[in-house]
């Protein structure tokens, strides 16, 4: 089925394509409604060394890098995933969804603080506090632990919340599925109405290719050719005369073997062979009935 084909159905069903479109058209606009669009904001913090490190380096806590500060940077972003973490900050007024995680390809102690919701002012709000959450949780740790104050940990931001940006993905996802679920469902329902709508073609007879069937008869009966008269019976053939032993038989030598006749095909009446010349038919001659005949040679 090309191109043409397709539209030409489209064409003819289209009392059964066009309500399939128009219902198509609806579940796209109603996920379109119902689904709404995202925002997010995201900041981004890193852990320094403490104040008592970075002595040997002038107090810049960049050069004093180690890799315990990668390790608490894990630590301090599952506590803050955490079912406590979370209540804490519902009850500040964090709204959405948030996530705390190590910043991919990091190359430091650098962490994630990404909150995801549909207010765009509440989101930027929301990752403001959880930024200061996650500064006030980290200092926690280390006083339960009674670190002396310039031994501990510190934290700074290395980029602030940022304004909530749209996330279209998810909705036009569910938009291009809405659409094409609808567009195949149309025209699957119009090529069924087709094919139960469409005339059954008959089946061709068995001998409809073969040249002879129309001069065929359909009784069994042979036709003697033009015309309806029918053919004549060909006549039976006459037993032949025994023929005359040949000469080499007389002679001493071996007759030769008789040659093969060719198998008949069924249902053909063998042509009859006529008399040799130098045999006389039964009729003509003078011997009586039911005594052996004497062969005559001409």
């Amino acid at each position: 089925m090309d191109l043409a084909e397709i539209w030409r159905v489209m064409r003819r069903r289209w009392y059964v394509l066009l309500p399939g479109l128009l219902l198509t058209a609806a579940l796209i606009v109603g996920v379109y409604l119902t689904v709404p669009v995202n925002y997010q904001s995201q900041s981004t913090v890193a852990l320094l060394n403490s104040q008592k490190a970075t002595v040997a380096f002038d107090g810049n806590p960049f050069l004093s890098t180690q890799t315990s500060l990668t390790g608490m940077a894990d630590s301090l972003a599952r506590n803050l995933n955490s079912d406590a973490s979370i209540a804490d900050l519902r009850a500040q007024g964090v709204t959405g969804v948030y996530e705390a995680k190590i910043a991919d390809n990091a190359q430091g102690p650098l962490m994630w603080l990404t909150v995801t919701g549909t207010d765009p002012d509440a989101v930027l709000a929301s990752d403001k506090i959880l930024t200061q959450y996650a500064e006030s949780r980290l200092k926690q740790f280390q006083t339960d632990q009674a670190v002396a104050p310039n031994a501990m940990i510190r934290m700074t931001t290395i980029v602030p919340p940022q304004n909530p940006v749209a996330q279209t993905k998810t909705r036009l996802e569910y938009l291009i599925m809405a659409g094409g679920l609808g567009f195949v469902s149309s025209m699957v329902a119009t090529f069924y109405v087709e094919a139960r709508r469409r005339p059954v073609a008959a089946a061709p007879p068995a001998d409809a290719g073969d040249p002879a069937a129309a001069d065929r008869p359909t009784g069994g009966a042979v036709t003697g050719g033009a015309g309806d008269e029918p053919a004549e019976e060909p006549a039976a053939a006459q037993p032949a005369a025994p023929a005359a032993e040949p000469a080499a038989a007389k002679a001493g030598q071996p007759a030769a073997e008789p040659a093969v006749q060719p198998a008949v095909p069924a249902g053909t009446v063998p042509a009859t062979r006529p008399a040799p010349r130098w045999s006389k038919p039964a009729e003509e001659s003078d011997t009586p009935a039911g005594e052996p005949q004497a062969h005559r040679f001409v």
